[in-house]
């Protein structure tokens, strides 16, 4: 994606975002309500037209590909189907209206595990249900790259870990898959690397040990006798914290923090670099950059 810019009127909804998503890797898209994440899908599949800037799949734009269900599938804008048929019938449609054959029906809505539920009408399953056969449609044409926007919208505790366990799958598989969510712990435990998008804007693109250890900075530490550790860190010139059970030490490396153990003859029961919270590192990057 190359410099994507999408004016309505006066509002600039998406101000000049790029960013290569790789393959076999799961890229989380966060940022608040309105800050551009929807806008920015659609226009990578052509439901937008940019006002600028280019979205191509392998160099080629979404309506240009000469198979795109092959190339992309999608959960953008919701999930919508016919109340009044039947799951297997709405699968048979989209593969019949893009030449994929019937038993591939069968194959996605057993991926997603609702092959029990393939003859009962749409109108009569749970908001999670619904997703995952939107799920099963996103996967008809078995395609290299997922744009999911929020995939795990209704599901329970149970389904957004199958919805995890899935996504890890296919990327393993080489596939590139980028998920919009608000769920940030479930993004840090699904994502290889996160971009966050505020008023249009791209104002991280990263790992997620890079984000949250970027943002932590300092050491944490655990020991027999924190009260001794303290005071020997802060006569070497350290500061020191405590919080949540442990020791935030800045102004020291590792290194130095044990060895000064060490010498004071104080056991220490865990020593690592900080990491912050991924929701800590979002709430920094997007404050006041969105709608409520």
């Amino acid at each position: 994606m190359q410099g994507l810019t999408k004016r309505f009127g006066d509002q600039l909804a998406v101000d000049d975002v790029s960013f290569e998503l790789p393959p076999g890797r799961v890229v989380g898209f966060l940022g608040p309500n309105g800050a551009g994440k929807s806008t920015t899908m659609r226009m990578m599949i052509g439901l937008t037209a940019p006002t600028s800037g280019t979205a191509t799949f392998d160099g080629v734009p979404f309506h240009d590909l000469a198979d795109p269900a092959h190339t992309v599938g999608s959960i953008v804008d919701g999930v919508g189907f016919h109340p009044g048929r039947r799951a297997i019938e709405e699968l048979r449609i989209s593969a019949a209206t893009v030449g994929i054959p019937r038993e591939r029906c069968e194959e996605v809505l057993t991926l997603v595990g609702l092959q029990e539920a393939a003859s009962k009408r749409v109108g009569q399953f749970s908001l999670g249900m619904r997703q995952r056969l939107g799920l099963a449609q996103a996967l008809l044409g078995d395609p290299k790259v997922l744009l999911l926007d929020e995939p795990a919208n209704g599901l329970d505790p149970e389904g957004i870990h199958w919805v995890r366990q899935l996504l890890r799958h296919l990327a393993g598989q080489g596939r590139t898959i980028l998920v919009s969510s608000h769920l940030l712990g479930e993004i840090s435990r699904l994502a290889d690397e996160v971009m966050v998008i505020r008023r249009g804007r791209l104002v991280a693109n990263a790992s997620v040990a890079e984000l949250t250890g970027a943002a932590a900075g300092g050491v944490a530490v655990r020991s027999a006798d924190d009260a001794a550790l303290v005071g020997q860190l802060r006569e070497a010139g350290a500061e020191v914290e405590p919080t949540d059970g442990y020791l935030l030490v800045t102004g020291s490396a590792p290194e130095e923090v044990g060895r000064l153990a060490l010498a004071a003859g104080i056991a220490l029961h865990e020593l690592r670099p900080a990491v912050a919270e991924l929701e800590d590192v979002f709430m920094e990057l997007t404050a006041g950059g969105g709608i409520a």
